[in-house]
Order: C-alpha cells, then structure tokens, then sequence
C-alpha cells in the first residue's frame, strides 16, 4: 500500500445496500473492524466513522454526504478516507470517479486494505476494472431479481416489498399475503361503498377513509386524494397482481380477494364516467346519519354541522341545505332525530313465528344454492370458452392487418376480453365449495334480523354504518314536524312481518285465498 506522510488522521466509510442489512447483517462491523486494523497498521488515527445503508449507484447519500461535509470543514488538516472495498464506495463507474473527485476536492485520500489509488495509468486501469465489475455485478443482481420476482408474479404471488392497506405478509411459500383486520373491512367497506353509490366521488372516498382510525395514515396524518385514487385503482383487492409495467398483463393472485373483480371493473368505469371530485363535508361518527337520511319536504339528503353559540358551546345539527325548500336551513338537534330514529329501530323486530320459518327457508335457499351453483359453473366455463375461441380469432386477424388504428382498437378489444375473462374465471372460484358453513354464514344474519337495534346499540360504527345499509330501501325520510315517516324497509323486514306502525300481513304459503279442495 503507499505511505503518505501527513495524512495521520482517518475517517472510516462503510455502506450496505438495505437497512434489512443492518438489523439482519454484520456488514457495517466487518467493514469498521477491517478498516480498523489496517489503520492500526499504517499508524492512523480513526477520529470518526459514517455509513449508509443504501444502494451504491447513487451519489447523493445521508452518510456520504456527511463525511464530505465533514472533509471540508476540516481541510486544514487533511483525513485518509478508508473503505473496505472498492464496492462499498460505489456500484457504477460514473457514480465511482464523482465520488473520488468529490473526497479529493474536500481534502480526502482514499485508501483500502483490498486495493491501492494511484495516480498513474496501470493503477487508473486496474481501478477502472474494478468499479466497472462493480457495477456489473449490481446490474446482474438486479437482474436476477427482476427474473425471479417475475416468477413469482407469474405463479399468483404478491411481489412489492410492503403490501396494500388492508393485508400483511406471512410466511409461506416464499412470502404470502393474507386479510390484515381491521384495515381490511375498511377497505372492503370503501370499495363497496363506491360500487354502491354511498361514495359519490374519490373525494368522498378519501374523507371516509381520513376519518378512520385504524386506516394507516403517512407522518402528516391527512389521507390524499392521489391515495384514494390508487386504492380504488389497484388490481390487488380484486384478487388480481398487476403486472403491466413488466409487460406481463393482468394475472391471477393467488391471494383472498376483498372484493369481486366484477365489481373492481365497475368501479374503474364510475372514476373514468366522473367528471370532477367533489368532496364531501365530515361522514364520519359524529353524524351516523349523514347521507341516510333525506328531507322528507324536498327528498334532498340532509347534512350535518357543529353550530356554536354565543356561550362558545358547540351543538350539533342536521339540516337541509337545498335552495328553495321550505326547511332549507332549518337545524333539528341531533339528539332529536337519533332519538326518533333509535325508535324508529327499535319497532323493526319481526314476530317470532314467522322468524323460526325463515331460520328454515335459509336452509332450505342454502343447499339448493350449492345445487344449482354447479349448473352455474358449467354455463361460465362455455362463456370462458368462447371468449377463447373468440380472441385467437383476432390474434389471426391481428397477424394480417397492417393498418395501426386497426391493430389499436383489437389490441384495445383484446385486452377488455382478457379482463371479462379474468372476473368470469374469478366468479367460476366463488362459486366452487364454500369456504364457511351454513351456521358461519347466517348466524351474523339471522341476528341482525332478530333485532337490529341491539347491534346498533351494542355495536361498532362499522356495524351501525352496516344496519342502515340493510334495515332500509334508499334515503329515509324525515320531516320536522312529522318525524321519520314513509319509511320504506328492506325485502327480508317485509318477508317477516315487520310494519313499522302499518297494518300488513305476510301471504301464508297457500296464499290469502282458502285452499281449493
């Protein structure tokens, strides 16, 4: 190695290429003891030591950067910078010889135990042909990640370093991805949301998912628009991967997905019919009834608001805000209407009898459900068929066409076949063998149906979102004089009997007609 009188000071600099190295590896400690030693050798004394544990391609690094800065400030008496090996201080020619000016041009000389700097052209060469395998070998790693991670891709595994809201890895086959609860239903509940309509816009989307505690949130704690769009967008809670930017389409995951691919394609058809995002005020806990109850003067839905007096206290409201409307900003205290509505819940209980008969005909809808879920298959696997038989006829066409419009728009046709395709076999799988029994299914139901008001009263804000959902048809009306009125229950109240105050009857099976003998 060459002697370089005056240089009696020395910095060591060690890097590794991921911060898993750190925790999980003794990279950084080999490095500082081999530099140590050699120091020792040469009579230097390590006054201070910087690391990095990023990938060496780059120029610009936190713990570079430092021992630069660190360089200039004490140029008046120069520093031997130690490496380990020519590797540690760059993975690529160019960023190799910016680095070495930069240590040179702050006062640095750059020595290492596994190679000598020089200055003349046999030690440049050997330099050169060091940084240049250097930087081979990260290409070829990279390479060979790609590879292998496009295998994976390719047999339906998820491949990105840290999963989608709503599921974690666990050990498996390599890495696997299932259900991460609680995040899981609130993305479930979002996605279906706006399937539904219950979500207007990505705006609304994003102001639901900002009021949920459990939904993981960046350090400054606001949920973006630009989130709410990529989840609404991404192919992994319909059970599909996303392997596009590789040119390998969509695929198949072989994870649970949180929704249908049916309804994941619907909902790229409502963002891309959208024309602007609205968003809207607060849905969060403290209005429950936001957007499920209507003005019952004009049908628009009543919003919400925290009103302060001149005591500085604040109350909450309900309100219609539709110009025109003769109770247009006429507040009702919430504790009026939630009280009205509690009530409203509580007369939502279907008599006994008629409820132990529909615990039956459950049963009986269950197992012809998996009967006919057979025939079912059977037509969607012909519908798979011919969608096959289908596009290798525009392959054929594709091979003979010449003109570019024309091989788009098949390209274009070809691509919306594969995605029809795609949640066709994904409805093959749901209706295969039922991956919960009958009781697992139906116990949550038939509660529900028992009693509402008991889940509402004992349950989440998820599950009151959840009974507003299924106990009503549409918006429920409400006025300030008359209350909750013209209130139009679900299909499986009316079945059992449920009038709310309105005198019905449910058909008895012969119907009301007396049997013909």
């Amino acid at each position: 190695m060459m002697k370089n009188s005056g240089f009696k000071l020395a910095i060591i600099y060690a890097r590794v290429s991921s911060k898993k190295q750190v925790t999980e590896g003794s990279g950084l400690d080999s490095q500082d003891s081999r530099c140590r030693l050699y120091a020792q050798a040469r009579g230097y004394d390590v006054v201070a030591t910087f690391t990095d544990d990023m990938t060496g391609s780059k120029v610009h690094r936190p713990g570079m950067d430092a021992m630069l800065a660190y360089l200039k400030q004490n140029k008046a008496m120069p520093h031997v910078v130690l490496i380990d090996d020519i590797s540690r201080l760059a993975r690529g020619i160019d960023a190799h010889w910016k680095l070495r000016k930069s240590i040179a041009k702050a006062g640095g000389l750059l020595e290492s135990p596994s190679i000598q700097f020089g200055d003349d052209s046999d030690s440049q060469l050997i330099e050169n042909m060091l940084a240049s395998t250097s930087q081979h070998f990260r290409q070829k790693n990279r390479e060979q990640t790609i590879s292998r991670m496009k295998q994976r891709l390719r047999n339906g595994y998820y491949v990105q370093a840290r999963p989608v809201a709503g599921y974690k890895y666990i050990k498996g086959n390599g890495k696997e991805i299932v259900r991460h609860e609680p995040i899981a239903s609130i993305v479930q509940e979002t996605l279906e949301g706006f399937n539904t309509g219950r979500f207007g816009s990505a705006g609304e989307v994003r102001q639901f998912l900002q009021d949920q505690p459990e939904f993981p949130k960046p350090k400054s704690g606001i949920v973006t628009h630009e989130r709410a769009f990529v989840l609404l967008r991404n192919y992994t809670y319909a059970g599909m991967l996303d392997g596009r930017s590789w040119n390998l389409g969509i695929l198949k995951g072989n994870h649970d997905p949180i929704i249908s691919y049916e309804m994941f394609l619907k909902n790229q058809d409502l963002l891309t019919n959208k024309k602007r995002v609205s968003n809207r005020v607060n849905i969060g806990q403290d209005f429950i009834l936001r957007g499920a109850v209507a003005c019952g003067d004009c049908g628009h839905a009543l919003t919400a608001c925290w009103s302060t007096s001149k005591s500085g206290k604040k109350h909450p409201y309900y309100l219609c805000h539709k110009k025109g409307c003769e109770s247009y900003r006429k507040s009702i205290r919430r504790d009026k209407i939630e009280g009205e509505f509690v009530d409203l819940l509580k007369a939502l209980q279907p008599t006994r009898q008629l409820f132990d008969i529909a615990g039956k005909m459950f049963k009986d809808l269950w197992d012809f459900q998996r009967l006919s879920n057979k025939e079912r298959i059977k037509r969607l696997k012909a519908q798979i068929t011919k969608i096959d038989t289908d596009m290798s006829k525009l392959v054929d066409r594709l091979i003979e066409i010449e003109n570019v419009l024309v091989v788009q728009k098949i390209e274009d046709k070809l691509e919306d076949m594969e995605q029809n395709k795609l949640a066709i076999v994904q409805k093959c799988g749901n209706l295969g063998k039922p991956k919960r029994g009958y009781s697992e299914m139906f116990e949550h139901a038939l509660k529900f149906l028992s009693n509402p008001w008991n889940i509402w009263e004992n349950g989440s804000f998820l599950d009151r979102r959840n009974v507003l959902k299924l106990a009503f048809t549409g918006q429920i009306p409400y006025t300030r004089k008359n209350g909750f009125s013209n209130t139009k229950i679900s299909l499986p109240f009316k079945v059992l009997g449920t009038n709310l105050g309105t005198k019905k009857e449910m058909a008895h099976w012969g119907g009301f007609e007396p049997p013909t003998p």
